[in-house]
């Protein structure tokens, strides 16, 4: 598929569904830069959230997994013991898969340690693409990438530092949910404005 015609005329990449979430992650979120450490904390959070999921599934879960995480902060969730876990594996809200609560912990810890070691995530995280959002214009849905050389890297580095779902599909979806990869397909209408 090239790409999708929406109900306001606008033509969206492909994946984009009519869902008005979806559409609005679309248009104001995917693929543009974000730097904000806590930020991106919770975006590679709810990336390995969404495996074996749709992403749509963690849009509509967002802001109750916001609530559950204390807002994301690393600080907070790096404490969490046998209650929270217990907590949080009944919580209705989120998706209750042991492994993804153990990894947003065990991620959180992560931060905390390479915050302390080299500073910034933020700077961390764009180090993959040297500070730089690589654009990619795919005509097609199945043009558009899965995985890439970057993304093979931050993930093999990630899991070195004791990141948890952060498989290189993972990591490029990531990449392209924070605009470090931009990859709209060609026609789409968020390609045309930043052009």
């Amino acid at each position: 598929m090239i790409v999708r015609r929406h109900e306001d005329g606008r033509l969206r990449c492909a994946w984009c569904s009519d869902d008005p979430l979806y559409v609005a992650y679309h248009d104001l979120e995917w693929g543009r830069p974000l730097h904000a450490d806590q930020a991106l904390f919770e975006m590679l959070c709810l990336e390995g959230a969404q495996a074996g999921l749709s992403w749509l599934t963690i849009l509509r879960k967002r802001d109750h997994y916001r609530r559950a995480f204390d807002g994301f902060d690393p600080r907070l969730m790096a404490r969490y013991g046998a209650r929270q876990r217990a907590r949080l594996l009944a919580d209705a809200g989120i998706v209750r898969n042991r492994l993804k609560i153990d990894a947003f912990i065990a991620n959180a810890r992560a931060y905390l340690e390479l915050g302390g070691a080299s500073g910034d995530f933020g700077r961390y995280v764009w180090q993959f693409t040297n500070g730089r959002t690589v654009r990619r214009r795919p005509l097609k849905k199945s043009d558009i990438a899965s995985t890439s050389p970057a993304s093979d890297a931050m993930s093999r580095d990630m899991k070195k530092r004791g990141f948890r779902f952060v498989g290189t599909t993972i990591c490029y979806a990531f990449m392209q949910a924070v605009g470090i990869v931009d990859e709209h397909q060609r026609n789409c209408w968020v390609t045309k404005e930043r052009t």
